[in-house]
């Protein structure tokens, strides 16, 4: 075979190849920036603004290491994934774990309140039971306390659960863009190496072969 036509085999196949693969990089970049233009859109929409750094309060500064993203993002409009996880893990978040305490039920949360509802409803109707109607009323007071903050956590719960969700889209996208531009660098170094591949068979003489025996080989048993 001559040389020249094996190196624009495998030069026309490296194209082809780089031509696929920037494809696939085109279609995850676009997929990226869907993700990314949609999550924007879904939260503007919403309207949140962060508190103004001088309205947040020393407890909202300090709760958690991760609170001090509520100063960084402190009087803008959520708009991006960060902001959104930054709102629910330090804001909604310590805002339902105060609820909790101020109702007194400290650590409770909306799936643990069920429990507490119904061993309240329990013990309400025993006390009604002994005709202890201080007791019942009492215990009525924390029912309908635990009642109201399992609807705050309800709808504490929802908004994290939403935010938290686009934020993880938006990770995705972030890392489908990072995807695609090593798959765009990918493409472009094998159509450097196929451009290669077409200049090195023009200036291969055309007489030049390849996996040709060489003469003077012979399959003839040595001579002992």
């Amino acid at each position: 075979m001559r040389r020249r036509t094996l190196d624009i085999i495998f030069a026309s196949g490296g194209m082809a190849v780089a031509v696929l693969i920037a494809v696939l990089g085109f279609a995850i970049v676009s997929q990226a920036q869907f993700a990314s233009e949609y999550a924007k859109t879904e939260l503007s929409a919403q309207k949140i603004v962060f508190s103004a750094a001088d309205k947040l309060t020393a407890e909202e500064k300090t709760w958690k290491a991760g609170s001090t993203c509520l100063v960084t993002y402190a009087g803008q409009t959520m708009e991006t994934g960060a902001q959104a996880e930054c709102y629910a893990k330090y804001f909604i978040a310590l805002h339902m774990e105060t609820s909790a305490v101020n109702a007194g039920f400290p650590g409770a949360t909306y799936a643990t309140l069920g429990s507490i509802r119904s061993d309240l409803s329990t013990q309400i109707a025993a006390a009604k039971a002994k005709n202890d109607t201080t007791g019942a009323a009492d215990l009525q007071k924390k029912l309908d306390s635990a009642t109201s903050l399992r609807t705050t956590m309800q709808t504490g719960e929802t908004l994290r659960g939403l935010l938290l969700t686009v934020y993880g889209f938006s990770v995705i996208g972030e890392k489908a863009a990072f995807a695609g531009t090593i798959i765009y660098g990918l493409a472009a170094l094998m159509a450097a190496l196929s451009i290669a591949g077409f200049v090195h068979a023009f200036v291969t003489p055309k007489e030049k072969l390849v996996f040709v025996p060489q003469r003077g080989w012979s399959n003839a048993p040595a001579q002992g």
